[in-house]
């Protein structure tokens, strides 16, 4: 793809921003004219080198925030477990809200992320001890953090709160005092995030709410 597609495009549209991964791109056009004519252009240069568009994700959107208020069909799409689209944000500088074409965790990767949890199997495994889960899961929860929690952070805690009603389920699993004591496991769960905040990475950014 580097000479299919990077050299391709460098030389031929050098004033359109693109990015690559594996076979998946985007190309940032300023109209949806030029967006046509790439599309038709590229078709044609991967033809050439017998490869084809994806007939489905191939798409033209609009990038619909606060500046562009046009009406197209398209304002939403997703790029390497990201969905950008219009989302309302804040102006932390001049405390007000405006709307903006940006990133969050995309539906797909967070149902991804909540099966990997489920996988682990976690309530069921009595036999471990917190700081096993910690060891076992800090490095899990710390890539998602890192990489979905770059942008738009907030997405993330559905996930967050999934995983500590993981361990709430574990509580009840694990000791026989909270055995079908839902409440008596919520808070044993959150007074243990308060008092060893350290054990979960989420935890040490004040995540300790769970899915009802």
């Amino acid at each position: 793809m580097h000479y299919v597609f990077d050299v391709w495009m460098t030389r031929n549209f050098p004033d359109c921003p693109w990015c690559r991964y594996a076979d998946d791109g985007l190309v940032h056009c300023r109209t949806e004219q030029q967006a046509r004519d790439i599309r038709e252009a590229l078709a044609c240069r991967l033809a050439e080198c017998k490869l084809e568009l994806h007939p489905d994700k191939t798409r033209i959107v609009y990038c619909k925030d606060a500046n562009r208020k046009g009406e197209f069909p398209d304002t939403e799409l997703d790029f390497l477990g990201y969905t950008f689209r219009p989302r309302v944000v804040k102006n932390s500088k001049m405390n007000t809200l405006f709307v903006s074409f940006t990133a969050a965790a995309s539906k797909k990767a967070l149902k991804a992320m909540r099966q990997k949890t489920r996988k682990w199997n976690l309530r069921n495994r009595s036999d471990l001890e917190l700081e096993d889960i910690s060891r076992m899961f800090n490095p899990i929860l710390r890539g998602w953090i890192g990489y979905y929690g770059e942008y738009h952070p907030s997405g993330l805690i559905s996930v967050l709160k999934h995983f500590n009603s993981t361990l709430r389920a574990w509580a009840m699993q694990k000791y026989k005092r909270l055995n079908r004591r839902k409440i008596k496991a919520t808070l044993f769960v959150v007074k243990t995030a308060k008092e060893r905040p350290g054990l979960f990475i989420h935890w040490q950014k004040g995540i300790v709410a769970m899915t009802t």
